[in-house]
């Protein structure tokens, strides 16, 4: 059987979708299903429950799967380590990165990558925390950044930085004047929050809680962008990792305070899929973000004519929707709207905090 038609059943079942997996291999939706059929007919199984909708793999299937997936994957890494055994890095490496990573890092990483290796090509797409999990399970990305890494059977977390978290406020607010905010100063304010359902909300919460701290929470959204431009308005205060603000400290947009009296962090990692062999240029991003510390002298030594070599697939709004999405949510507010108080249960120390 040749190995064009098990990528193909691999893509179909790793993107659920024949129409998809289609595109992805230039053929068309019959001639992949046509593909899938005599894979069943060579076999004497199903391998594909069609009945249902979506379509969900037989037993068969399963183990099918599993064992054609580390196939395709392990010769195409070889056959990349091959071809570029006496060559320079030339391959492909997709990432996929939760957007507050993506939007303050991932740049600035992607440009001192090609400029050591020209000729490789990386794709990346900025993503919900949830969407980088299963981009990474079902193989469509080789990494995913996200923050509180976790592993699990699919899925093999590697640490990689821990980012300081601070009071961010606009420059007229009265915290401004201070050198460091301490937590009795916090209690009571208006807060531009995360939505609840995301990781960085649950452990800011449950840090000051634990502390005896209470805030309202006027505003909530699922993105650093739009909280960054409603703290800028002084619609309220904010805590956010310190790397997600520096381009709007350096414009006078913001000003950022260190907390005393609780060391708050945000861990990152790297996550990959259990088993999957990853090819030459996807190594050696990966050793990349492991060993460099991304820090202002780092920045400011890239060189910026790289900056179009690479894919980018932002999805997080940018300024002007960020400034819709704040308008509609200040619409939305009215003197009838109740307070919304933080009250959470306490939570032990040390302390980390991630989204």
């Amino acid at each position: 059987m040749h190995l064009k038609s098990l990528k193909v059943f691999c893509d179909v079942v790793g993107r659920r979708s024949f129409s998809r997996a289609a595109n992805e291999n230039g053929i068309s939706q019959s001639g992949a299903s046509q593909i899938v059929n005599a894979l069943e007919e060579h076999l004497g199984v199903k391998l594909i429950d069609r009945t249902k909708r979506p379509f969900v793999l037989t037993p068969e299937g399963e183990v099918y799967y599993e064992g054609c997936r580390k196939l395709v994957q392990r010769y195409f890494a070889l056959e990349e380590e091959v071809r570029t055994l006496h060559e320079e890095v030339a391959g492909r490496v997709s990432v996929a990165s939760i957007y507050s990573i993506g939007l303050s890092h991932m740049n600035r990483f992607v440009q001192r990558f090609l400029r050591d290796y020209p000729k490789a090509n990386v794709h990346v797409q900025y993503q919900h925390p949830r969407r980088v999990y299963e981009l990474v399970e079902t193989d469509q990305v080789d990494l995913g950044l996200v923050s509180y890494p976790r592993s699990s059977r699919a899925i093999k977390a590697s640490v990689w930085r821990e980012e300081p978290m601070v009071v961010v406020c606009a420059p007229s607010n009265r915290l401004a004047q201070r050198d460091r905010v301490s937590l009795p100063e916090l209690h009571g304010l208006d807060m531009i929050g995360f939505d609840a359902d995301l990781e960085i909300r649950n452990e800011i919460d449950r840090a000051l809680a634990a502390r005896g701290i209470e805030l309202r929470v006027s505003m909530e959204f699922d993105n650093i962008e739009t909280i960054k431009r409603a703290v800028e308005i002084d619609a309220g205060i904010s805590i956010l990792p310190e790397p997600t603000v520096d381009k709007e400290i350096s414009a006078g947009a913001l000003v950022a305070r260190p907390l005393a009296g609780i060391d708050l962090k945000r861990p990152i990692g790297i996550i990959q899929r259990r088993g999957k062999e990853l090819g030459k240029t996807a190594r050696r991003f990966m050793q990349l973000l492991l060993k460099q510390s991304l820090s202002k002298a780092d920045a400011a030594s890239l060189d910026v004519a790289t900056q179009d070599q690479f894919e980018e697939e932002p999805s997080v709004a940018e300024d002007d929707a960020a400034r819709a999405s704040l308008r509609q949510a200040q619409s939305s507010l009215t003197e009838d709207s109740p307070d919304a108080l933080t009250r959470v249960p306490p939570a032990a120390a040390p302390v980390h905090v991630a989204s």
